[in-house]
């Protein structure tokens, strides 16, 4: 058996991604710039993606931007906000726990003379209300906090931290990184307070090199990106219509019967997380400890459905993680975006996992193709190799 648990690092595009991709590539393949019959053709990709993604956020198709992804998106929001309103001030909020696509292009911003302040959040991975209160001044103009961290999983209320953060001063845009988040919950940025927010589609069964950001109307960027003027002067260069088609599709897919499939996801985690926790020296990082007179279950979906934080004590994650290679389980040690930059995990710091394992954890995470076969082969096989490995490393 193959058990592909590493669904957060990238899921398997749908085979009518892949033929909508195909067809924008070899059919309707013209550029969508141009302005005869083949580029009209191409454009309407474009246009449909547009159309629909804007309908399913209840926002205005102008305000959405393709790009390559949520790096670029990220960059496109921190980076184009921060530059276009500097005159305002030079202040920025962010936390401890966001992925290196934000937290790099904001040490980025240093060198420009912006000023960064880092939120701590608790053992559940919660922003603490108070320290980003306290952190907001005349000079703050963007506040960035993800959504659904990509390591352990854990769930921020947007809508709540956007709402406390502008009744304290009105100016401030608030930027959420969706990218573990789309395609697992329904997101209404105009509801939740989201000024800016970015996606990537390979995250939900669409191509890699496809995402968008959404900026609200009205919200100022100064492109990063300079050319011809496509989106709207937004973000230049030929529109990746392949892929935009490719992401458009796995966007109307996921949302298909959407409860039905995130109950499916939850019921995969709280499995694991059942087997996990009746093997010795194994920790569970995250899962909900606010209520403890809830159900495990009930704890699980306070929690994203799709992944899980294992930490298996006396074993390093790096060994872990070949082993089960080996039997065909397939799994990550923390972000895949950072797995050819090894370092200890700014996300299970900023919680409080214990020093000792850091370095000994791993993360399973799940697609709506993910059966649970896969999860009882991965339960059994960990069960056979974590005590050999043990007594390997313990001699």
């Amino acid at each position: 058996m193959i058990a592909y648990l590493d669904n957060a690092a990238t899921t398997k595009v749908s085979e009518s991604v892949r033929d909508i991709m195909v067809d924008a590539l070899y059919v309707n393949f013209g550029n969508p710039s141009s302005m005869h019959r083949k580029g009209m053709e191409a454009e309407r990709y474009i246009k449909d993606a547009k159309e629909s993604i804007a309908k399913l956020l209840k926002v205005e198709p102008k305000e959405i931007v393709f790009t390559s992804g949520g790096t670029e998106s990220n960059n496109m929001a921190l980076i184009g906000t921060a530059l276009a309103y500097q005159r305002s001030g030079k202040h920025i909020i962010t936390t401890q726990f966001e992925h290196a696509s934000v937290h790099n292009p904001l040490i980025a911003l240093e060198d420009f003379g912006f000023r960064i302040s880092y939120v701590p959040v608790d053992s559940n991975g919660k922003v603490i209300e108070e320290a980003l209160l306290n952190e907001i001044c005349e000079d703050t103009i963007l506040v960035s906090i993800m959504y659904v961290n990509n390591e352990v999983g854990a769930i921020q209320d947007i809508a709540r931290l956007s709402k406390l953060v502008k009744e304290k001063k009105s100016d401030i845009l608030f930027h959420t990184d969706a990218i573990q988040c789309f395609g697992k919950f329904k997101i209404f940025p105009k509801k939740e307070g989201i000024d800016l927010m970015s996606v990537s589609g390979h995250k939900f069964h669409g191509p890699k090199g496809a995402g968008f950001l959404y900026i609200k109307d009205k919200v100022k960027i100064k492109p990063i990106i300079h050319g011809g003027g496509q989106q709207k002067g937004y973000r230049s260069g030929t529109e990746n219509v392949p892929a935009i088609a490719g992401l458009y599709q796995a966007m109307k897919e996921i949302y298909e019967n959407h409860e039905e499939k995130i109950n499916h996801l939850y019921n995969l985690k709280t499995h694991l997380i059942e087997g996990l926790q009746q093997m010795s020296e194994v920790t569970v990082n995250a899962v909900y400890t606010e209520r403890e007179d809830l159900s495990l279950s009930e704890r699980v979906r306070q929690t994203a459905p799709h992944v899980v934080s294992a930490s298996f004590q006396g074993i390093r994650s790096e060994v872990l993680l070949h082993a089960l290679e080996d039997k065909d389980i397939y799994v990550s040690s923390g972000s895949a975006c950072a797995s050819n930059h090894p370092s200890l995990s700014g996300s299970l710091i900023a919680i409080g996992v214990d020093k000792s394992l850091l370095d000994s954890t791993l993360r399973f995470s799940f697609s709506v193709n993910t059966k649970m076969e896969e999860i009882d082969y991965t339960l059994e096989v960990l069960k056979e190799i974590v005590p050999m490995l043990r007594r390997y490393t313990r001699k």
